[in-house]
């Protein structure tokens, strides 16, 4: 089986046995999920019990996928269902700041390379902690259903398409939500004296 054998021909070889399918698939969207997950709760360690409920409930829900949706809609949408759900039963808790130096576990991939100016140097941005620190508060802040779309189609590079069928909504309205998004993040980095995003890469179609 080829690495780039596609995601339902893999479920279809886990559903008649195949172990090793299973494993592909789960190395395949891992890191995305992980990425979505852990911006969005702020908790690596709920994040990593998150990302086992993801796949677990892959195990115990694939012989249901009849292929109406992209497999990867599929899984991105019980991704997003568990953090929700999660963050529902989490909102009387006083919710800490993403943490100012990531933990060893995280991805290495920052928000702030996608919606800083693009005038800067790559290394400049890489070095700049209190910016990327600024930039998590201003996302954590954002209402649930613009953050999840923002991680969405940033963290997860998702199309606009895939995430409306995820959260369930229009693709004008999905696309809404990530430009007051976008809106609230320029707006809370002026005031913090950061640089303003660009909504217009991010925004546009597809």
């Amino acid at each position: 089986m080829s690495n780039d054998e596609a995601d339902e021909v893999l479920l279809q070889a886990y559903r008649a046995g195949d172990v090793r399918a299973f494993e592909r698939l789960v190395a395949r969207y891992e890191k995305p999920i992980w990425n979505f997950i852990r911006r969005f709760v702020k908790d690596a360690a709920t994040a990593e019990d998150l990302l086992q409920d993801v796949f677990l409930r892959v195990v115990k829900s694939a012989d249901e996928w009849r292929g109406a949706a992209k497999f990867s809609t599929w899984l991105y949408t019980i991704a997003r269902n568990l953090t929700v759900d999660h963050a529902r039963r989490s909102v009387h808790r006083n919710a800490a700041s993403l943490d100012a130096e990531r933990n060893v576990g995280d991805s290495p991939t920052t928000l702030h390379d996608r919606i800083a100016s693009t005038d800067r140097r790559a290394d400049d941005l890489a070095s700049d902690r209190e910016t990327k620190r600024r930039i998590d508060e201003a996302v954590a802040a954002l209402p649930a259903d613009q953050r999840e779309v923002f991680l969405m189609r940033e963290v997860m590079e998702m199309p606009f398409a895939e995430i409306a069928a995820a959260v369930g909504a229009s693709e004008p309205t999905v696309k809404s939500r990530m430009r007051y998004a976008l809106e609230k993040l320029r707006a809370a980095l002026v005031e913090l004296g950061g640089d303003p995003p660009k909504a217009a890469e991010s925004s546009g179609s597809g």
